[in-house]
């Protein structure tokens, strides 16, 4: 092994990757992560919907490396970097220096300015912020049993999501057959099935990044399923007692934000150009303009198409990011000509609305209905590391499908953001 040492910040999907592609390279590898296990977000609004344990979508890092004796993890928090010393600072006072270093430390929820509606309106990123909305819808169904005052009661049954891309049609069309379907019987005080899901866009159409035949079909899927779906109203107040949607104030004590996301600050780290979303403006090799030896991919990085168009921020560009920066590695360790500049091959898009139904663009070829979501259950379950996961998933949505009943309908927490009452 060779004293080149490579630190890798993040071991999401774009670091996994490339941790993996330099397996026999002869160099060190040090991962760092803020959490210890590597996580398939793709699934994880079904944890936040009592679909799915955490366990079925995550994975301890260090169980994936224990017979890697390449590969260090660390688990801690990235500061800053030392482009000059050539150093990664963390918040524990610890310092790596590095030969190559890779930046692949994702993006967070973008509030566009008003950072105080988190607290109200969580995003979905993290284990933690699945298990807080999984606790605060199942919560709100246990109050709203309880309550005498009709309006807050409604307030309770009234569950918003703030934008229309595939983590809100996702959220809203489960949620939907949640409490429209599954829970109809297990109360005695309420009824479940006059639970309103709102389901709040800004632009023209939900999920805007497929085609409009699709994005249709996806808004009449979710309206068959009872979600209200509010176009063209941007949301202008969260509030712990409602939302407001243009000019209308909406009592809705379940608030969920999917609206947008905004990049690591690892160009601000570097001090190199970023694009409006807070993402480093990288080199065709994926590079750290002027600084060779700094590589950013991922949700991080803002990388053009050759139409044009950026990348998008999914967990495919994130593997083949990361995978093309291996064998940029491997290339330079070896000595060997440098692999052409990255280019992404865009495998298509997909997105489901509730249990039965999805859309899938692969370009020329579009599908809906019950055909794409196979085909998308299929896929995910491909992608899960391990037999394990795999199985469980699958049996998981088997189970729900014949019986209706979801698994993880479990309220293990104290509700810590907002008083339970």
């Amino acid at each position: 092994m060779s004293d080149h040492h490579v630190v890798v910040v993040g071991g999401g999907f774009g670091g996994l990757q490339l941790v993996n592609g330099l397996k026999g390279a002869g160099a060190k590898i040090t991962l760092v992560d803020r959490r210890n296990h590597h996580l398939f977000q793709p699934l994880l609004y079904q944890v936040a919907t009592t679909i799915l344990s955490t366990s079925e979508i995550a994975w301890p890092i260090r169980r994936l490396y224990a017979d890697r004796p390449d590969v260090t993890v660390l688990l801690g928090e990235v500061t800053g970097v030392d482009s000059g010393a050539k150093t990664v600072s963390l918040r524990n006072g610890m310092t790596l220096g590095y030969d190559t270093l890779v930046l692949a430390t994702g993006a967070t929820h973008a509030y566009f300015g008003r950072d105080e509606w988190e607290p109200v309106a969580p995003g979905l990123k993290t284990l933690e912020d699945a298990t807080t909305i999984r606790r605060r819808v199942l919560l709100a169904f246990e109050k709203a049993e309880m309550e005498a005052d009709p309006a807050v009661r409604d307030a309770l049954l009234t569950f918003t999501i703030v934008g229309a891309g595939p983590t809100g049609v996702e959220l809203a069309g489960i949620i939907a057959e949640l409490a429209h379907f599954t829970l109809p019987k297990e109360f005695r005080n309420i009824d479940t099935r006059k639970t309103r899901v709102v389901l709040v866009e800004a632009g023209p159409r939900v999920l805007p990044i497929f085609a409009e035949e699709l994005s249709a079909y996806a808004q009449k899927a979710l309206e068959k399923l009872g979600v209200e779906v509010l176009l063209g109203k941007p949301v202008t107040e969260c509030s712990a007692d409602g939302v407001r949607i243009g000019e209308t104030f909406t009592p809705s004590r379940t608030i969920v934000w999917a609206a947008g996301v905004t990049a690591s600050p690892a160009a601000r780290w570097l001090d190199i150009p970023a694009d409006r979303a807070g993402r480093a403006i990288v080199e065709k090799d994926l590079s750290a303009p002027g600084l060779p030896d700094v590589f950013i991919i991922g949700d991080t990085a803002s990388v053009m198409r050759e139409d044009g168009k950026p990348v998008p921020g999914i967990a495919p560009a994130a593997k083949q990011q990361g995978g093309y920066v291996a064998k940029v590695i491997r290339a330079r360790l070896s000595g060997k000509p440098a692999p052409a500049p990255f280019r992404y091959w865009h495998q298509g898009s997909l997105a489901t609305i509730g249990q039965s139904a999805a859309i899938i663009d692969f370009g020329r070829i579009k599908l809906k209905g019950w055909i794409a979501w196979w085909i998308w259950g299929i896929a995910h379950i491909y992608f899960l590391i391990g037999t394990r996961s795999r199985f469980a998933v699958a049996w998981n949505w088997l189970w729900i499908y014949l019986s209706g009943q979801h698994s993880a309908r479990l309220i293990t927490q104290r509700e810590t953001m907002r008083e339970e009452g």
